[in-house]
């Protein structure tokens, strides 16, 4: 769970009275798209972009100039994809301008998304809408998306409550699931039976985040991180990232690569052909470190801002990415091209911790949507558009702060509870926090089940 934070989404989110909602929306879009291309074409990172449209909406906001920050608003919606929490700042804007139409269609869509905020009932910034017909129906639609959702089970619990649980993955040879401790720097394998044991400890006293096995090899790759401003490792070590290896039979440390200086590679994924796909969920980048390479090489050009667990094609030559918050994007390995997956006001695609192929479908965890969830999105026959959603779990007592997950055969097992909401900004056990065990659920993929939307 390493990324960059949507904290700011709401601390900055052009009317044209002759023109209908539909036709106002068109003409304001095609001056933003044109921006955004100008920005890409000159080499600035999505990043630097959303650093510098943000910078503008806060200063508007700052003179209570509305209109540029609606401006400015609208450029942070179109480059993160109409995300939720971007569709927010936009209604902020258009509430304070007095365009109530327009404020409810980018929150009758947030709402659609599945999404529930307490600041269209709490923030002054939206009470004129609560007095208006429209508003009983928001938050109605709100109340229902929070409602508890549970098609999965318990696997299996683990003992350790302190271990701050991360990634998984499984090796069905010996049946034994391989599990990251981030508090208590080490891989424990774990059986369906609950029973665990020790794999192998962090060579450099760092918290490990990612795992990956390659089972054709019988490698087990996983990551060190020092992330930056957490109590996890000494401050002097903060912004560094190192890939492991060890054999999977004896956990035998076998390669050990430094990452580059500043990186947080908190994610991994694997090619068929054995290379290594580590995303760094701060800086914004993809590497690769080829199967006997010794050094990793970014195979991204820039356009993510917080890429987590990717998930491979089909094809062997694109990679689904969940970025935290411009949603998944399926890049082209060779020439370093993105597609974003459309949330065409209909499907939130940000949030997404771990994502996972499987058949026609993406799997994914998401801890940065409201509220968490664990989802399976349904694609078209193109691969490149959601075409419908199946909820798993939301809003339930064994949810808490998923993770990751793995595919094993037809069956879904994942990280629930995780640990990370009990913990501050600085990785901190809060002082009214009650820790408990982590678990591991699961769910068989082709179970009948409706879509949720």
């Amino acid at each position: 769970m390493i990324c960059h934070s949507d904290s700011h989404a709401l601390s900055e989110p052009k009317r044209v009275h002759a023109f209908s909602l539909t036709s106002r929306i068109i003409a304001s879009t095609l001056p933003i798209v044109v921006a955004l291309l100008a920005a890409q074409a000159a080499g600035q990172s999505a990043i630097d972009q959303l650093n510098a449209l943000r910078a503008k909406a806060g200063e508007a906001r700052s003179s209570n100039n509305w209109q540029s920050n609606l401006d400015w608003s609208n450029r942070v919606k179109q480059l993160l994809n109409g995300s939720p929490n971007s569709l927010l700042t936009v209604a902020r804007a258009e509430t304070h301008l007095g365009n109530f139409d327009a404020a409810f269609h980018e929150i009758d869509q947030f709402v659609r998304m599945g999404q529930a905020t307490d600041l269209l009932e709490a923030s002054p910034d939206f009470a004129p809408l609560r007095t208006k017909e429209k508003f009983a129906a928001i938050a109605s639609g709100m109340k229902a998306n929070q409602t508890p959702i549970s098609r999965a089970s318990t696997a299996f619990l683990l003992s350790d409550p302190g271990l701050l649980t991360e990634d998984i993955d499984f090796d069905p040879v010996t049946k034994r699931f391989l599990i990251t401790s981030i508090r208590e720097k080490k891989i424990i394998w774990a059986k369906a039976d609950g029973t665990t044991g020790e794999f192998a400890r962090t060579p450099d006293n760092l918290p490990i985040f990612a795992i990956k096995i390659d089972l054709q090899r019988r490698m087990v790759w996983a990551t060190e991180v020092a992330l930056q401003n957490y109590s996890f490792a000494p401050k002097e070590e903060w912004g560094r990232s190192v890939i492991l290896c060890f054999d999977l039979k004896d956990g035998r440390l076998l390669r050990r690569i430094e990452g580059p200086h500043g990186s947080a590679l908190g994610d991994l994924t694997l090619t068929s052909s054995g290379d290594l796909i580590a995303s760094d969920g701060q800086a914004g980048a993809i590497y690769r470190l080829r199967a006997n390479g010794t050094a990793v090489e970014r195979v991204d050009g820039g356009d993510f801002i917080s890429p987590q667990t990717s998930a491979m094609h089909s094809d062997g030559k694109h990679l689904f990415v969940p970025d935290y918050l411009r949603g998944i994007g399926l890049l082209d390995l060779e020439t370093k091209q993105v597609q974003w997956l459309p949330m065409e006001g209909r499907f939130a695609l940000n949030g997404v911790d771990g994502l996972y192929f499987s058949a026609g479908k993406l799997i994914a965890v998401q801890n940065g949507t409201s509220p968490e969830r664990v989802v399976i999105f349904t694609l078209d026959s193109t691969l490149t558009k959601i075409s419908s959603e199946t909820i798993i779990e939301r809003s339930t007592e064994t949810l808490g702060d998923p993770t990751h997950g793995v595919v094993i055969g037809t069956d879904f097992y994942y990280i629930a509870n995780s640990g990370w909401d009990a913990l501050d900004d600085h990785g901190t056990v809060k002082p009214d926090a009650k820790i408990t065990p982590p678990r591991v659920m699961r769910i068989d993929l082709n179970a009948p089940s409706s879509p949720t939307h």
